[in-house]
């Protein structure tokens, strides 16, 4: 029943009764009618409420969602502390006035969302220190009150979306205050646009003042200083725009003026602020702010200064002279009375205003104060006081003093016992530091051994052992001191002594050999190796350690006489042993075969290579390919033959490893195979002298090295005399990781269907259709295409790989592109699936042969009697050495020289118009340039590089440089005329080449280092043109270049194992997604597509490999270079300093055509006109610094001056002439008798070793009569050279004026004794098949030959 009593309880009686029973004093509020209390939760849903009902002050969440509330009072929620959930939504609430929610101290969710709540007060939501949550959305908000949230310090979530929010600068702030909220990422927040519609669903956060056209309130007038007396009326005047409009805000010593509370203050209309009746409380500091929405600025301070009746000024603190250290603060003090108050400003030196420098100020007092001293700010400081009564001044000195420092710091040093050493001391300070040398504390001995220079230096002369130990270096001046210490240690002279000396050996042929060799001295001697006179160098067949020579594989050629040579400063020792080979009597299953196999591999090759002659230069050029072949096919002869040789010994050893495999018991396939297994010793010397190989063995001859010590070989050898062949063509290239075959020795990567790191390498062609090329050719909007034309012509100074001389396989003649296999020298370019080159033609694959191997490499490695790893030839120098204009062996040198002349001078061609020489054709196969008559009649031209002719920008730059040269020499002839022929040349050489390596490293190396690149570095159409990246690919491969993963580390980079590795060099995740899908591993990745795919280093214009890799190659060709142009003894200092005058543009104005106006730097894109300047302007080389100057130069018939005309003359043992005794030079020149005659008269002084006068008497005697007879074989020599005959290229005498065709193309004529030749230029013809007359030039149409047909050639010249 108790029970039954209490459920017929009102819920209001029961709140009584609790209350009651309780004793508590407090009024209980019963729970609202219809509404569901339980605790401290009152839910009021759904009940049409027009009001807020009144609950207890414990209840904790009022939900009153879905009702008809349509006000909120202020108080409406008063009491009700403990309130922590308030739910307001889905009512018709129309706005929020001030105070609605005061007393909800403890409210931390507050729910407003689906209202009609148009507007809110700001301080709406005031006095909610805890609320985290306030839905808001779903109203119809369009304006926000600045400061509207700013109060609400712990709101996690805000939501303001679905509102009708007019998103303009007013709203900018509510913008940065959801901005702060994502960046500190404590609160969430949604706010969106409702108007305008180009903003309509925009997000709030996203908006910024540029697009809603907000501007920050910028000042447009500004106030300025005042001073006043007792009632006057002051103006400050401050003007602002912005949008807004801006609101202005006066402050008064940093507070907002009151403008209600004194009515003295006016603020008009355009800003200004008026004070009337003027006190001394208005003095102080005034400052206007321009403020709105989108932001807010401030006018500098300005001062009212009140004062009563006018004084001059004097001062109170006059400034005093005052020394400080550097990186010190100092003030000057300057204080200053009178009425008005005085401005107190500064001056520095001769009245100069203080440089605008944020360390220098000045105080309120009006002292100047200057942080952080520096030298410069050292010296004479005015202090000015003015009003309006007076100007005084007062000045003083800062006097800045800084302690020593060094610049440049001493090093410890180990110096040869007798030698001098020099110890370098330099200081800086104020005042300027004295450098003191102490040794071990004490003072330096008193002997005039040990010297302190004026420049600080510790000069040392003759050091001995005792001088060895510690010296002190010391920077002293009257604000401190600074030592340093280095020690000195002696080196006793002590020549080279053997501790192991080699002794003589017999050794069986195919054996390893150590021949010890062992020695001491001080300094430590270094041992180098001698075989029969010709120094060994490290290879695959010599290894040289301290201890010993290792011989490896030794053959019967090994045998002779080593030498090992101990050598250090002091002198050398030697050491000699002889080593013999013997051969046993034995035979290999081979041996049966070589005859035969020989015979049958040089026809192969013969037939092989005439096929590919007869198809590239009997026909018509039918692809890009063949063209490319045919501007590369190799010229010189030697390079022809080596590469031959190299070809035939290989056939040699596969045909015979095809006759024996079948009953072979050795893997001929697998690294550590010998051919020592299957041909004897005796067959394998026989196989290399008949291929060939055994002769292109080049054994350099340093010996001429009064020539090597000045001028460079044109095949590169001796530039380094200790290892004469590094460097010098038709050797193998250099390479800085250990080649990767798939067989260990010569089977190119990919070339089988061996797996790689577990996957198939791709085809090359397929790597290039995915990865390389790019729809779009961007314009660099920096450089010019010059900056690549010289990247290809300083390529073609330094390398040219020998292809092979075939286009057909060895085995039976067939074309490499017909027959798709990997048939020596095949290695063809296989097509993908679909390939849309393939889909056209319906060919298989793209042609490719191999690239030509060094004898002694690969399979021809069987020279050294063992395995190799193949090795590539490079026809050219390895060296920045102009030889894509001169060469790179003798006999292309002499093949461009105009050697008849003997003026130092390269062979020209044909006189253009412009008064300027065109290259020289080239005469005999290769004639790729006139494959076609009906095109054209004009054969290729000659250069220092056979591809010259690939493309004309390429022509130009050969023929701009070969007119350089003969410039050059030209100018060097006019200012010694004593020199000879050879000396101009090598001259003018000689600074063409230093030209060139100026150019490269000062002007375009530091472009591609340091500048961006707007494209990769190919382009290409891949369904037609030559796919370049295809077959660096493939020829990547050729030469067992390994994977770009390696060279990765070689450059200090990660080793990547996955292609997230690579992230930091490939950024784009498309690309690195390609990789994956053709290599599957980035161990597997080709060198050459991942140089182009890597991202650019900013700043430059390479990926962070290619830029290590040809970092490391310019640094090697200009440290490993002896000639090179900056080298002590190359050339002096004047001529080094007129050299560094060398532009590109210069050279291009000189032997340009027609070139007047230019840029500065021809590499970089400028605007015409203003970027163009003339040729005069630019900077020259002065050769009067190459001039020999002696007065005896120009003084005739004296002694000193016949010796001095000739000095250019190298003597008879070091001539470029063969080995002549002097006495046979025949009278072919007037220089030849001179010369026969000085290299007399030299060697007859030599002979005579005691003075006589008779003697002296006969030799000025002979004297006379020697010069008596030069005078009279110059005037026959002049009155030659006054003819104006010529002679034509055939020998025939030509009168002046005289012409005559020298072919149907070709007209020639005699003027004033020089020939010059016109080649006829053919117009286009409109039919199909135009034939040639006899003696005609240009091809007619049939119809026209048969009107012509009777009519002869015009016979005007015979």
């Amino acid at each position: 029943m108790a029970l039954r009593a209490a459920q017929v309880f009102s819920p209001c009686l029961l709140a009584v009764v609790v209350v009651f029973l309780a004793g508590g004093p407090h009024v209980a509020l019963c729970c609202p009618s219809r509404c569901l209390c339980f605790r401290t939760t009152v839910r009021c849903m759904h009940l049409n409420l027009e009001s807020v009902p009144a609950v207890s002050p414990q209840t904790t969440i009022l939900d009153l969602r879905f009702n008809k509330i349509k006000d909120l009072q202020p108080g409406s929620f008063r009491r009700l502390t403990n309130l922590n959930t308030l739910l307001l939504n889905n009512n018709h609430i129309r706005r929020i006035p001030r105070g609605a929610f005061e007393d909800l101290e403890n409210l931390k969710y507050l729910y407003l969302h689906f209202n009609n709540i148009e507007s809110l007060e700001p301080e709406s939501f005031t006095h909610l220190p805890k609320l985290e949550r306030l839905f808001l959305h779903n109203n119809r908000i369009t304006q926000l009150v600045p400061g509207t949230f700013s109060h609400l310090q712990a709101m996690k979530r805000l939501r303001l979306d679905s509102n009708a929010l007019n998103c303009d600068c007013e709203l900018l702030w509510l913008a940065d205050l959801l901005k702060q909220y994502a960046e500190s990422g404590n609160a969430q927040a949604a706010a969106t646009c409702d108007y305008p519609s180009r903003l309509q669903g925009r997000s709030v956060a996203t908006l910024t003042p540029e697009e809603l056209n907000c501007e920050v309130p910028r000042i447009t007038s500004e106030p300025h200083d005042v001073d006043v007396t007792l009632g006057n009326t002051v103006y400050f005047t401050c003007r602002a725009e912005g949008n807004p409009k801006p609101q202005i805000i006066w402050l008064r010593n940093n507070n907002a003026l009151n403008m209600r509370d004194d009515s003295r203050l006016n603020l008009l209309e355009d800003g200004t602020l008026m004070i009337q009746d003027t006190r001394e409380t208005d003095q102080g500091v005034y400052q206007c702010m321009a403020k709105n929405v989108a932001g807010e600025v401030k006018t500098s301070q300005v001062t009212l200064r009140y004062f009563g009746s006018p004084s001059r000024p004097s001062f109170v603190i006059q400034p005093q002279n005052t020394e400080v250290l550097v990186g010190e603060s100092v003030t000057l003090e300057c204080s200053a009375t009178g009425q008005p108050q005085p401005r107190v400003s500064w001056t520095k030196g001769d009245r100069t205003p203080l440089p605008s420098d944020a360390r220098i100020t000045i105080t309120p007092s009006g002292g100047l104060y200057i942080q952080n001293v520096v030298q410069a700010d050292g010296g004479q400081y005015t202090c000015f006081a003015s009003n309006n009564v007076d100007t005084i001044h007062a000045t003083a000195y800062i006097i800045v003093q800084a302690t020593p420092q060094f610049t440049v710091t001493p090093q410890d040093q180990s110096v040869l016992e007798g030698h001098t050493v020099d110890f370098p001391c330099e200081a800086t300070g104020y005042p300027q530091p004295v450098i003191a040398w102490t040794r071990g504390g004490s003072p330096l001995p008193l002997d005039r051994r040990h010297v302190v220079l004026s420049s600080g230096v510790l000069r040392i002369t003759r050091v001995a052992p005792h001088d060895e130990g510690q010296y002190e270096c010391q920077a002293v001046s009257p604000v401190g001191t600074v030592r340093t210490a280095v020690q000195l240690s002696i080196q006793q002279r002590v020549t080279p002594v053997f501790t192991n000396a080699p002794r003589d050996l017999t050794v069986e042929s195919g054996q390893d050999v150590q021949i010890p060799c062992s020695a001491q001295g001080q300094p430590q001697p270094v041992l180098t190796w001698n075989k029969d006179g010709v120094q060994v160098t490290e290879s695959g067949k010599f290894h040289i350690s301290p201890e010993s020579l290792e011989v490896k594989d030794v053959g019967t050629a090994d045998a002779g006489r080593y030498e090992c040579v101990a050598r250090n400063p002091i002198g050398y020792q030697v050491a000699s042993m002889v080593l013999t080979v013997t051969v046993p009597a034995v035979s290999r299953e081979g041996d049966t075969f070589v005859s035969s196999s020989i015979e049958q591999a040089i026809r192969n090759v013969d037939s092989a290579i005439e096929s590919t002659r007869r198809h590239l230069f009997d026909g018509q050029p039918r692809t890009p390919g063949e063209l490319l072949a045919l501007f590369r096919y190799p010229r010189d002869p030697y390079t022809v033959e080596q590469a031959r040789a190299g070809e035939i010994f290989e056939q040699t050893l596969l045909l015979i490893q095809n006759h024996v495999n079948q009953g072979l018991m050795v893997d001929t396939n697998g690294t550590a195979f010998r051919y020592n297994d299957l041909v004897s010793p005796h067959f394998l010397d026989m196989i290399a002298n008949l291929s060939g190989c055994t002769a292109h063995r080049r054994f350099n001859n340093c010996s001429d090295i009064c020539f090597h010590q000045k001028y460079r070989s044109h095949d590169g050898t001796c530039n380094n005399l200790q290892h004469p062949m590094w460097g010098a063509s038709l050797t193998a290239f250099e390479r800085l990781l250990k080649s990767v075959y798939d067989n260990g020795f010569n089977l190119p990567r990919g070339a089988t269907e061996r797996l790689h790191n577990g996957y198939r390498l791709p085809l090359p062609r397929l790597v290039s259709t995915t990865m390389i090329g790019t729809e779009t050719i961007t314009s660099d909007d920096r450089y010019t295409h010059m900056l690549m034309q010289w990247g290809q012509f300083l390529d073609h100074d330094l390398d040219s790989t020998v292809v092979a001389l075939s286009q057909s396989r060895f085995s039976d003649g067939q074309l490499c592109a017909q027959v798709c296999t990997n048939d020596p020298p095949c290695f063809p370019i296989q097509f993908p699936p679909n390939d849309p080159r393939q889909l056209r033609s319906g060919a298989r694959c793209m042609f490719f042969v191999r690239s030509s191997p060094v004898c002694g490499s690969g399979m021809t490695s069987l020279l050294m009697n063992s395995v190799y790893p193949r090795e590539q030839i490079n026809q050219l120098t390895s060296y920045v050495d102009a030889s894509n204009v001169y060469g790179s062996s003798r006999h292309e040198s002499e093949e461009i020289r105009d050697l008849a002349s003997q003026r130092g001078l390269l062979r020209q061609g044909i006189i253009q118009r412009t008064g300027k020489p065109l290259l020289p054709f080239a005469t005999g196969p290769p004639t790729e340039c006139m494959r076609d008559e009906n095109e054209s009649p004009i054969p290729c031209f000659l250069a220092g590089d056979h591809r010259a002719n690939e493309q004309l920008g390429l022509t130009a730059m050969h023929t701009v440089w070969f007119r350089e040269h003969n410039r050059i020499a030209t100018e060097l002839l006019r200012l010694n005329p004593h020199w000879d022929g050879d000396t101009i040349y090598h001259e003018a050489r000689k600074i063409v080449g230093a030209q060139m390596q100026h150019i490269t490293y000062s002007h375009w190396l530091p472009k591609l280092l340091n500048t961006e690149l707007t494209e990769r570095l190919f382009s290409m159409a891949h369904a037609v043109a030559l796919d370049l990246a295809a077959m660096n690919i493939q020829r990547g491969r050729d030469h067992g270049i390994p994977s770009y993963n390696d060279y990765r580390t070689f450059c200090n980079l990660t080793s990547a194992q996955t292609f997230d590795e690579l992230k930091n060099e490939i950024k784009n995740p498309s690309v690195l997604e390609k990789l994956q899908r053709l290599y599957g591993t980035p161990l597997n990745i080709d060198l050459f597509p991942a140089l182009m795919a890597e991202d650019l280093v900013p700043g430059s214009r390479l990926g962070p490999t290619l830029m290590c890799l040809l970092a490391t190659q310019f640094r090697r060709l200009r440290d490993g270079d002896r000639f090179w142009y900056e080298n002590p003894g190359v050339f002096t200092a004047a001529q080094l300093t007129q050299l560094k005058q060398a532009s590109l543009a210069r050279v291009l104005c000189d032997n340009g055509d027609n070139i007047t106006r230019i840029q500065q730097d021809v590499f970089s894109v400028t605007e015409l006109p203003h970027g163009y300047g003339s040729c005069d302007d630019i900077p020259h080389i002065d050769l009067r610094l190459w001039q020999d100057c002696c007065e005896d130069c120009r003084t005739k018939g004296q002694f000193n001056a016949l010796s001095y005309h000739f000095r250019g003359r190298r003597s008879a043992e070091h001539s470029y002439r063969e080995d002549i005794p002097a006495n046979n030079i025949q009278e072919n020149s007037l220089e030849d008798k001179v010369m026969q005659h000085l290299v007399n008269i030299t060697l007859s002084s030599k002979k005579s070793t005691e003075p006589s006068t008779n003697n002296f008497q006969d030799f000025v005697s002979d004297m006379q009569k020697t010069i008596t007879s030069l005078r009279k074989k110059i005037k026959r020599l002049e009155a030659h050279l006054t003819k104006t005959d010529c002679t034509d290229s055939e020998g025939y005498d030509r009168t002046d004026g005289e012409g005559w065709k020298k072919d149907s193309c070709t007209i020639c004529e005699c003027q004033n004794a020089q020939v010059t030749c016109f080649v006829e230029s053919c117009p286009a013809v409109e039919c199909k098949q135009p034939v040639k007359l006899k003696g005609a030039c240009c091809p007619v149409c049939l119809e026209q030959a048969d009107v012509d047909k009777g009519q002869k050639a015009d016979t005007r010249y015979n």
